[in-house]
């Protein structure tokens, strides 16, 4: 026995509102915030690529002061220079990475900013763990990798890469900062010369001692000859005398 055809429109009408009722909630849920990456050229081993960067706002209340970046293995801080960014937001090296940052952006304004890479590495795919600071304080990490094919809550922003092309090789590591090699130190002129004279003369008042020293034993011979003549004179003269008388 077939059903009224009352009923079925009425089932009709049911299904039709729940799945409006459904659509309605899904578009007025709000979209979760999320960072993202693109490469002008997503290729492995190309030079001089320009990535861009969005961080999509998350606070109603906050805007956006700070976007730390760690880059991935093959990509060093100084292989990276600032394309674009806010106004008044400026790039710092980190150990790991970099920091864009500057004046806080309004609340809800997404982060936008550009950078220049030397040269992206010989990878599938390449992630760039972000930390966000918003002008509250409050800190928002998308720093997860997918683990077990599930996508994480705060995934990190990921750049699929194209291999590299034919004949594309890595180029050499860019030069660090160098230290000046401290040249072991040396005595000036004037310490030199001193030094030299200072040699000289003790040589000098050596041989001075040494010849005073001599002149003085010579010196006394001749005083002890004088005085011995002089006395063997005296001596014989006085024998004489006595002799004659």
């Amino acid at each position: 026995m077939s059903k009224h055809p009352l009923a079925r429109a009425g089932r009709r009408v049911a299904l039709a509102g729940a799945a409006a009722l459904t659509a309605t909630l899904a578009l007025a849920a709000p979209a979760a915030a999320h960072a993202e990456v693109e490469a002008d050229t997503p290729q492995a081993l190309a030079e001089n690529v320009t990535l861009s960067f969005v961080s999509e706002a998350e606070s109603d209340s906050a805007g956006f002061t700070e976007l730390r970046v760690v880059l991935p293995e093959g990509i060093a801080p100084g292989d990276v220079s600032l394309d674009e960014a806010p106004k008044g937001w400026k790039l710092k090296p980190t150990d790991d990475g970099y920091a864009v940052g500057g004046p806080a952006l309004k609340a809800g304004v997404d982060a936008e900013h550009k950078i220049e890479v030397r040269q992206l590495p010989d990878a599938k795919e390449i992630a760039f763990k972000t930390i966000e600071t918003y002008s509250d304080g409050e800190v928002s990490r998308w720093i997860e990798l997918p683990t077990g094919g599930e996508e994480p809550e705060q995934p990190a922003p990921v750049l699929e890469l194209k291999a590299a092309a034919p004949g594309a090789a890595p180029a050499s590591p860019t030069p660090g900062p160098t230290e000046s090699a401290t040249p072991s130190p040396t005595p000036s002129a004037t310490e030199s010369d001193v030094a030299a004279a200072g040699s000289d003369t003790d040589a000098k008042a050596a041989e001075e001692d040494e010849g005073s020293s001599t002149g003085l034993v010579i010196g006394g011979i001749v005083v002890a000859l004088v005085v011995l003549g002089g006395g063997a004179w005296w001596l014989m003269k006085r024998r004489a005398a006595a002799s004659q008388s």
